[in-house]
């Protein structure tokens, strides 16, 4: 599975993006998908998660109530729609996928997935 991230850019605070990652090889229909994210000095962090199943979804704190990860399986590609941006959330945001056997699971943890996209900057002025 090949992932290309699209989407990122410059945005003042109070902004809003659309992610998106699109696959191209295998069917993405059998992985989990998640976004992560990785700001300058900082560790890369969970954002978001869905199963393939596309009913079960996990957020981080930070992002809760302001981005919504979505999936669309016959497209083969995964969104995050980012809403009411801070400049804390400045990083190269990346989506992941994980094959899995369980539907309706959510991974939250980075080595977990075995694709990674190559990443789109995200910039939020204040």
């Amino acid at each position: 599975v090949q992932l290309q991230a699209s989407g990122g850019g410059l945005v003042q605070a109070g902004g809003s993006l659309r992610l998106s990652c699109a696959a191209s090889g295998p069917s993405l229909r059998s992985s989990a998908m998640g976004w992560f994210r990785q700001a300058p000095g900082k560790e890369r962090e969970f954002v978001a998660a869905i199963s393939w199943s596309g009913d079960n979804t996990n957020y981080a704190d930070p992002v809760k109530g302001r981005f919504t990860i979505s999936r669309d399986n016959a497209k083969n590609t995964v969104a995050l729609q980012m809403l009411s941006l801070k400049p804390e959330d400045t990083a190269v945001y990346y989506c992941a996928a994980h094959a899995t056997l369980g539907a309706h699971y959510v991974y939250t943890v980075a080595g977990v997935y075995e694709h990674w996209g190559q990443g789109t900057q995200v910039t939020v002025s204040s």
